[in-house]
């Protein structure tokens, strides 16, 4: 064990010493092929003429609002959060105006922390016209109007920001101050729109197809539409060149749905995007194709089947780890889109408003899609799943009820992909209500920036993949020589056959780039109590020795053939089916090998060393079933 390890660090070492200069933002699109375009008439004289005469036309305008306050009187859904709400609002009031207080290079915190604040608010005023949250409204919003900027450095600060202040214009302009009104437009076109147009700022996101695109646009869109009267050039210039720059990152949802930066990123940039279909709705009649985009929703599914029974998210990429006991404001907007009321977490919606914390910070715009939602039944999510594109996933899963809580979520892809990791062929089990195969998952981007880590770079020499987070060592993979997979190599999922026996098989080729010939990862869920894992690897002059991984913080006892896992008072067996004379070996990550790594309580890595000289020249096949009585 000692051994691996010295030669495990001593890599992450020589890797650390090279800086990367690739940035997450800078990917290219997984296809070649130039995006399906969203309808872009916008100019001057469209917007003039399509443009919602007066406000609010930002996701409420005024019948939607009469409709809102009916359903408040007759919709418990809508009644209950509307509850929430109002809490939200009174602790809102204790809290200290924002302050232009950077974390690091970021100006996030106090942008999000401010769209909060303005969907609470705000939705509290349109429906209570209260004067002291209006009072509240405007000392908040004059006081970020008065910071120096809002960080146009890093865009996603502006975008939120933008988004917030836009908002709160749309939605308590009305009664504001004018002086209040006039400070916030000129801030939205000083500090919100125009710096977007610096070719030295940070503007990458505007052809970009990661989540930055998704929200910056949106924010451009929101403060465009509230300053349109006041600058219709550059109202109709910005809204123009967001429809043209949107597909970029809507391509990526395609074909099947899945969003390749995991579970919480699809919240994040998906969230924006339906606020930005409905304020197009709202404010021009129309979302120009937006929500009927390829694929978009059929990401809901990948969404709703990314959280496990657990209340862990499948966190593959950089997502979090557990979802919130409160219901998805953005899968309720699929739910009116599609029809499917699985995607309306009505139970959630009904918890206790007082146990609900602080939520959403689109709850304000979230409250309208609930109150538009019209029941519907006998639709239900799929037992067995798979998305491909450019990190491609499965799912298999038992029916809502069971008392086995069978979930396995797999995954094919690349490391390069946006916020993506070293984890090709890995996966994550669960099984009896207990996550048996772990992701590590995320880590605090601030946390590991302020040392200097190069946390963005993707390069194959890059310092991201020095972290037990972010490389195949920390992933239940496979590793070929010791070596880190190849950073560019793609795994793509070959063959996925549905029914009793579900399965999948990854083509891993690649992810090893000279060290094999060819590999192969097959999943099957064999029944409702057991997984089977076969790696088909044939190698070649440079195999050294293959490596099958599984992490795990269970207890574990290595057993003949095997190994027993123990967790929660409950037990799995690994039996080793291809090798059953090579022992299993346990390699203790708590603590992780960096002092930067996540540290994770009770973190082992299961491994199965196969050494060449045991290997056909044919191919090699390793078998594992994970299974509980």
């Amino acid at each position: 064990m000692k051994s691996i390890l010295i030669s495990q660090l001593s890599l992450y070492l020589s890797v650390r010493m090279i800086v990367g200069i690739v940035e997450l933002t800078s990917a290219t699109p997984y296809s070649d092929d130039d995006p399906v375009k969203l309808e872009n008439p916008m100019d001057v004289a469209y917007l003039k003429k399509k443009l919602r005469k007066g406000s609010p036309r930002l996701v409420l305008t005024p019948a939607i609002e009469k409709q809102l306050k009916k359903d408040l009187k007759s919709d418990e859904v809508v009644k209950n959060v509307y509850e929430a709400i109002k809490l939200n609002a009174e602790e809102i009031q204790q809290q200290p105006l924002l302050e232009r207080e950077m974390e690091g290079r970021r100006l996030l915190g106090v942008s999000r922390e401010m769209l909060y604040r303005m969907n609470i608010l705000g939705m509290t005023y349109r429906i209570d016209r209260d004067d002291k949250v209006l009072n509240r409204v405007n000392d908040e919003v004059t006081a970020v109007c008065n910071f120096s900027d809002w960080n146009p450095s890093h865009y996603l600060d502006v975008a939120e920001m933008s988004l917030a202040v836009a908002l709160a214009v749309d939605w308590v302009g009305e009664d504001l101050p004018a002086s209040t009104v006039k400070l916030a437009k000129n801030a939205l076109i000083e500090k919100g729109i125009m710096p977007s147009y610096n070719e030295k700022g940070n503007v990458g996101w505007i052809d970009n197809n990661n989540n930055w695109n998704q929200v910056c646009h949106g924010g451009m869109i929101a403060a465009s539409v509230v300053i349109a009267e006041q600058d219709p050039e550059l109202a109709a210039k910005t809204i123009h060149r967001a429809l043209e720059g949107m597909p970029h990152a809507l391509e990526e949802y395609g074909p099947d749905g899945v969003y390749p930066e995991g579970s919480t990123y699809w919240r994040y940039g998906t969230s924006f995007s339906v606020l930005t279909a409905s304020m197009l709705e709202s404010a021009f009649g129309t979302d120009f194709g937006l929500a009927d985009y390829p694929a978009f929703k059929e990401s809901a599914e990948f969404r709703a089947l990314s959280m496990a029974p657990s209340g862990w998210y499948y966190n593959f990429a950089d997502c979090g780890d557990k979802r919130s006991e409160n219901g998805d404001m953005t899968l309720a907007w699929f739910a009116i889109k599609t029809g499917n009321e699985v995607f309306y977490e009505k139970e959630r919606f009904l918890r206790d408003p007082a146990e609900m914390g602080e939520l959403s910070r689109w709850t304000g715009a979230g409250l309208v899609w609930l109150s538009q939602f019209e029941e519907d039944s006998g639709k239900s999510l799929p037992l067995a799943w798979k998305g491909n594109g450019s990190n491609p996933v499965v799912f298999f899963r038992t029916e809502e009820g069971n008392p086995n809580k069978y979930y396995f979520g797999g995954k094919g892809g690349r490391g390069s992909v946006n916020h993506g990791n070293m984890d090709a062929g890995s996966f994550i089990f669960e099984l009896n209500g207990v996550r048996w195969v772990i992701d590590p998952g995320n880590q605090k981007y601030h946390n590991l920036e302020k040392t200097g880590f190069n946390l963005w770079g993707r390069c194959q020499e890059c310092e991201r993949w020095t972290l037990l987070t972010k490389n195949n060592y920390g992933h239940s993979t496979v590793t070929v020589n010791n070596a880190l997979h190849h950073v560019d190599g793609f795994a793509a999922i070959t063959d996925f056959q549905d029914g009793e026996q579900p399965e999948v098989t990854i083509d891993m080729s690649e992810v090893f780039g000279n060290h094999i010939a060819s590999a192969t990862r097959r999943f099957v869920k064999e029944d409702n109590q057991s997984l089977l894992i076969e790696d088909q690897i044939v190698p070649n002059d440079s195999t050294q020795h293959i490596t099958w991984q599984l992490m795990t913080t269970a207890d574990v006892d290595i057993v003949e053939g095997g190994a027993t896992l123990r967790q929660d008072g409950k037990e799995l067996t690994l039996e080793n089916l291809s090798h059953p004379d090579l022992t299993v070996s346990i390699i203790s990550l708590d603590p992780a090998p960096l002092e930067l790594d996540r540290q994770i309580d009770g973190l082992k890595r299961l491994e199965i060393r196969i050494p060449a000289y045991l290997m056909s020249e044919d191919g090699e096949t390793i078998r594992v079933r994970l299974s509980a009585e």
